[in-house]
């Protein structure tokens, strides 16, 4: 097919460099080439990439280049030679096709093909007319169908005598309808005998100087009366797979899905065709894709951007919810595979030694969901290689976990070569695996790349369909008397544009040269022996990239590390999270690849730091004294998971502060969502300052693994422990109040000298009451007050014989016998010097001569001592 001049809306024709580049399925279904594990065979050259440009150029050229002589190989390795860019440049008018009748063409028919042409430039193109060329003879094989179809215009000889003006298009960006009414019998077509026959039709814009300036070539089937050939058996495989949507089980990356589960959408559309038509499909399911729907449709979900503050929480799903309905109801009676959990790059895998994923998304832990959604379990046991391609390494783990109980693989036509024999190809080969040998069901790729074509415009599927007739109408008419076999899969992100994929389900069960089957009918067929090319170098570079796989798996260490600390049922998983970012489908979305894994890296981060040493608010920690108890403090903030760690606690200076270890059972804490433990670290420092402690979580019984970041804080020691300083606070307080009651004291006994009573404030001066021993203020004697007493003030006690105070011969009230003296003959007081002060050391009595202090004189006198 070949199309020219239009790169977007229902038109079709040249292509812009965009266009001319492969699109982001086609790199994808290349594959990258680095052979896996030494095993690689350079057969496949990189003619092999450049290939897949041939169906999808779009040519409106001069008479192009011839493309090399010789029978045509199915494989792409030996694709037909594009037309010269120079010659597409020359492609000024851009041309659609809206309209070709009928689909199988009979001797009778009455044929129209319409369609709009529109001047592309930007200056007039004067004297446009259009015409039809084409041949009246029918394409003999598969191999020249496709040299017409990148544009060999040498070999149209015919031109249909209705030439059509275009003054309209003329003017730069008009769009002019066209069309051309003919029929079989005056285009003269030459049916074949007793086959289908295949003519090309090309539709050309001509310029003034009859130079071509834009066209168009497309096919037309004709079915004569008499028919003797076998029908081609056509087996389909649906794929349903998206690109990843989500970073962790619980937050999408984007709402995109949402639009593809919807009326017009991608995979609306796939299970759409399979309802509404009676043809047997085989789908190929990723249970990553139900497990997202399921997500949806199960009740509200959130939407977070990669680098978004927070997510937008979404209602529950009715779009998801009525298309799970709609799977079911589709797929009833039809069997079913599944690929691995999130489809992921097995050959990439296998080339970095990272194999035990592969085992990972084949689980039933993975893929048995699917069985949960549908309600019954795979009946087809299919390995399908990403873009169909794969060497030894990729083949031996598919055939390790995929074909353990029997089944085939699923591969592209063009990683094997023709029958030696010469015989025309069939789908069903045999592969030598390292397990045995196993069947191989080859898909045809230029179908395949044909189907992806018709995903970009209306104008593009309708070539398609006329395209695929044409394609399995050559396969029949190759070997009539030959049982031929086809299987169709498009790949596996398959965007059909309106109504194509309905329709070729409907020609596959509705044209006389096709016989629907269900797969598992080619996968019974006696298998052709066809050698195998291996996995071409020139792939590499289209698997997924160290830098993404590296930092892929740099996360699957984390969450392998926050998982070992769970306990109990195990309620947040970051496996299928780490499944979904080795997707396959990352191949073609770097830029995207790396948000999501960004976003995934900062998720696990949060989750993780919930479980942790809760550090002081500064950061320190103050030790009074040499010896002491550490705080430590851990937590759980998730909020439905249990888990168990080991605290450890290390010195940065074990010369200055050393840190005992806690009791086994002390170290090991597990805490229940939302709780907090504490635990005291014995410490001894042997000085003053600062000191680091880190403080770390490890995995119980898992030899010192360390789960975390951890924390470090600092130790302050000083000199005195806290109880010293409560100590000396308190001891400083009491020595303050006995200093402030002393001076206290000392003031009241200043006044009560100065105001001349005797009285110091204490208590009543003259009550006769047995005094303290001690002489009162500006008293010598026993504190007894002056004012009872006559003589001057300070004179003392006197002498024996007298009374104190009193005039000789007469006796003191209250006292004794007149002139008592002590028994031994002294005075009871001596007596001091007049007037001395009280703190002379003079003014205090002397001890009494029995021995006694003075201060228990007065007792003495009152007991007649």
């Amino acid at each position: 097919m070949n199309t020219d001049g239009l790169t977007s809306g229902p038109w079709c024709g040249k292509s812009t460099p965009a266009v001319l580049s492969l699109s982001s399925r086609r790199r994808t279904a290349c594959g990258r080439a680095r052979r896996e594990g030494g095993h690689g065979v350079r057969a496949v050259g990189r003619a092999l990439a450049l290939a897949a440009l041939m169906p999808c150029l779009a040519m409106a050229a001069a008479p192009a280049m011839a493309s090399p002589a010789g029978a045509r190989t199915r494989t792409l390795a030996k694709a037909p030679a594009r037309v010269p860019e120079a010659a597409q440049a020359r492609a000024q008018v851009a041309l659609a096709v809206t309209k070709i009748t009928p689909k199988t063409v009979t001797a009778t028919s009455k044929i129209e093909i319409s369609g709009a042409a529109r001047n592309r430039g930007d200056h007039a193109l004067d004297g446009l007319t259009l015409r039809l060329r084409y041949s009246a003879q029918p394409v003999t094989s598969r191999s020249q169908l496709d040299q017409l179809a990148s544009g060999q215009q040498t070999a149209l000889p015919n031109v249909a005598p209705q030439q059509q003006p275009l003054a309209q298009a003329s003017r730069p960006g008009v769009t002019q309808g066209w069309s051309f009414r003919t029929t079989a019998r005056q285009l003269g077509l030459r049916a074949p005998a007793a086959t289908p026959g295949v003519y090309p039709m090309r539709v050309e814009v001509l310029n003034s100087a009859q130079q071509v300036v834009g066209g168009l070539t497309t096919f037309l089937t004709l079915m004569p009366k008499q028919r003797s050939f076998k029908p081609v058996a056509v087996g389909w495989v649906l794929p349903l797979a998206d690109r990843m949507h989500r970073a962790n089980d619980r937050t999408f990356i984007d709402d995109d899905l949402s639009k593809e589960l919807a009326p017009g959408g991608r995979l609306h559309k796939l299970v759409d065709a399979a309802a509404t038509t009676d043809a047997p499909v085989t789908w190929a399911i990723d249970p990553a894709l139900l497990d997202d729907v399921r997500q949806m449709a199960s009740g509200a979900y959130y939407v977070k951007a990669p680098g978004a503050r927070k997510g937008v929480r979404k209602e529950k799903s009715t779009v998801a919810a009525t298309w799970l309905t709609a799977l079911k109801n589709a797929s009833k009676g039809d069997p079913y595979f599944v690929l691995p959990y999130g489809d992921p790059d097995v050959t990439a895998l296998v080339r970095r030694k990272s194999t035990r994923d592969i085992g990972v998304a084949f689980d039933e832990r993975n893929t048995g969901l699917v069985a949960e959604v549908l309600g019954r379990r795979p009946d087809a046991h299919i390995a399908w290689p990403a873009s169909g391609v794969g060497g030894p390494g990729t083949l031996e783990q598919l055939a390790k976990y995929a074909l353990k109980d029997g089944g085939s693989f699923l591969m592209g036509s063009s990683q094997f070569e023709n029958p030696a024999t010469g015989a025309l190809p069939n789908a069903t080969t045999a592969l030598q695996t390292q397990r045995g040998t196993k069947k191989a069901l080859l898909y045809d790729q230029t179908i395949t790349q044909m189907l992806d074509e018709g995903s970009r415009s209306a104008s593009r599927a309708l070539l398609s369909e006329q395209r695929f007739l044409a394609e399995t109408a050559m396969i029949a008419a190759e070997a009539p008397s030959v049982p031929r076999t086809v299987v169709v899969a498009p790949d596996r992100h398959w965007d059909p544009a309106d109504g194509l994929a309905k329709n070729l389900l409907t020609y596959t069960k509705a044209a006389a040269w096709l016989r629907e089957v269900p797969l598992r009918s080619v996968e019974a067929a006696q298998p052709q022996a066809r050698a195998f090319h291996g996995y071409s170098d020139d792939y590499e570079k289209y698997e997924l990239g160290d830098v993404h796989l590296d930092q892929t798996q740099a996360i699957a260490k984390r969450a392998a590390t926050f998982q070992a600390v769970m306990t109990g049922p195990v309620k947040i998983s970051y496996e299928r999270a780490v499944l979904r970012l080795e997707s396959v489908a990352w191949r073609t979305s770097q830029g995207r690849a790396k948000r999501a894994r960004k976003e995934l890296e900062d998720e696990l981060r949060e989750d993780m730091h919930r479980v942790r040493v809760v550090p002081p608010k500064n950061r320190r920690v103050l030790m009074g004294g040499s010896s002491g108890k550490l705080p430590v403090l851990v937590e759980n903030r998730l909020n439905d998971q249990s888990v168990k760690v080991k605290l450890v606690v290390t010195s940065e200076n074990t010369a200055k502060l050393q840190l005992g270890g806690l009791e086994p059972d002390d170290a090991v804490i597990e805490l229940g969502p939302g709780e907090r433990a504490q635990r005291w670290i014995p410490a001894q420092a042997a000085g003053n300052g600062n000191f680091g402690v880190h403080l770390d979580l490890q995995i119980p019984d898992a030899g010192g693994r360390t789960y975390g970041d951890g924390e470090t804080i600092t130790v302050v020691v000083t000199g005195y422990g806290r109880l010293a300083l409560l100590i000396t606070g308190g001891g400083l307080a009491v020595l303050f109040v006995g200093v402030g009651v002393r001076a206290i004291r000392a003031r009241r006994r200043r006044k009560a000298e100065a105001a001349g009573d005797g009285s110091t404030g204490m208590g009543s001066a003259g009550t006769g009451e047995p005094g303290s021993g001690l002489p009162g203020p500006g008293f010598p004697g026993p504190g007894v007050p002056a004012a009872e007493y006559s003589g001057p003030p300070g004179a003392g006690v006197p002498a024996a014989g007298e009374s104190p105070g009193v005039p000789p011969g007469t006796s003191a009230p209250g006292s004794g016998p007149s002139g008592a003296a002590g028994a031994d003959g002294q005075a009871g007081y001596g007596a001091g010097p007049a007037g001395a002060r009280p703190e002379d050391p003079a003014a205090v009595p002397g001890p009494a001569a029995d021995g006694h202090a003075a201060g228990r004189g007065e007792h003495r006198r009152r007991d007649g001592g």
